[in-house]
């Protein structure tokens, strides 16, 4: 089970870091970003440092007010916010027609929350690929906790050098997480190779909408704003993940952003005129008692120094996805499902 108390959150900030490591990692993080004149270029060169530190600061925080899967949802009238994450994540299932047996990568796979409920939805056997240790350890303790630790397992590589042999899997998945890529078409490439001939990958990626002005000042802040809160070198047009998805090699069977006919707004949780018992901690009366909570046990010494301010850049992350999805500027929801023709052009 998640996390839930408030000394969990306070001992679990900073990860695998040392503790009084935790406010050194916060100035460095903040660097790469651009609210703090941080270059994307900066950025994508260190992502690997950059999205590690990024996960070892926030993963307690995001158990903490999400539970265990890290992602927003297609969501409809009625549906609660877990239900309709669970409904997120059986719809990948049902649209990679995952079957009993078959043997499924879950790429960039935070703790674990997904893989599991699509391990048990669909009685497959999945594989969690992630680059941060301190995710791993927790994943691992979940699935002991949930029985599936003969069925789902971990690996901890960088998506990017993904160390698995050609033609492995049976389908894969990502939700919310290639978005951390530095390289777009490099990541989809390690995901074709792994890949079996004439099986597919499906997703839900982070991106930038048509809507979006580089040229406007208040687009950029939002988008920087985006950037900051979520550990991202750069967040891509879903024009730009298409594009690169074909250069990988991909057959594009069906592309859409789902956000733009859900009955529910993505955002509503952290939407700050949004209250629900269900999802408290989410609601702006939630996050200030959650804030006021981190500040205090800061200040007692039960927080590592510097656990503030992952609170207030998370704060900062969570205003900026709003507006984004309210100006139609950000979608954490644009879908592709693609195939691995079965005759490989690149042999």
């Amino acid at each position: 089970m998640s996390r839930s108390g408030a000394l969990d959150l306070a001992t679990g900030v900073g990860g695998k870091l040392e503790k009084k490591d935790v406010k050194s990692a916060v100035d460095q993080y903040e660097k790469y970003h651009a609210s703090f004149g941080g270059e994307e270029e900066a950025r994508k060169a260190n992502y690997t440092d950059m999205v590690n530190k990024y996960y070892d600061l926030a993963t307690s925080f995001y158990e903490y007010g999400w539970g265990e899967s890290f992602h927003f949802a297609h969501r409809l009238k009625g549906e609660t916010l877990r239900e309709s994450i669970k409904r997120h994540e059986h719809f990948l299932a049902l649209q990679l027609g995952l079957k009993p047996g078959m043997k499924v990568l879950d790429v960039g796979c935070g703790v674990g929350g997904p893989l599991r409920e699509i391990s048990r939805f669909s009685l497959t056997s999945v594989t969690g690929l992630n680059n941060n240790e301190y995710q791993i350890t927790r994943g691992k303790e979940l699935n002991r906790l949930a029985g599936l630790h003969k069925t789902c397992d971990y690996v901890k590589a960088d998506f990017m050098k993904i160390p698995i042999d050609d033609n492995t899997f049976d389908a894969v998945y990502a939700i919310e997480a290639t978005c951390h890529a530095p390289d777009a078409v490099g990541c989809y490439k390690e995901i074709y190779r792994v890949l079996k001939p004439g099986q597919c990958f499906a997703a839900y990626e982070w991106c930038m909408t048509d809507s979006f002005d580089p040229n406007n000042e208040i687009h950029q802040r939002i988008k920087a704003e985006i950037e900051l809160g979520n550990g991202l070198p750069d967040v891509r047009l879903t024009t730009k993940c298409l594009e690169a998805l074909k250069l990988a090699g991909f057959e594009v069977i069906w592309h859409k952003d789902l956000s733009k006919d859900a009955p529910v707004s993505w955002f509503l949780p952290l939407d700050p005129s949004y209250f629900s018992i269900s999802s408290f901690r989410l609601t702006t009366l939630g996050r200030f008692l959650t804030r006021t909570m981190v500040r205090t046990l800061e200040y007692i010494g039960l927080a590592p120094a510097g656990s503030n301010r992952v609170s207030a850049f998370l704060e900062k992350a969570a205003d900026g996805l709003v507006e984004g999805g309210r100006k139609e500027l950000f979608t954490p929801m644009y879908f592709f499902l693609v195939r691995k023709p079965l005759l490989d052009s690149s042999e």
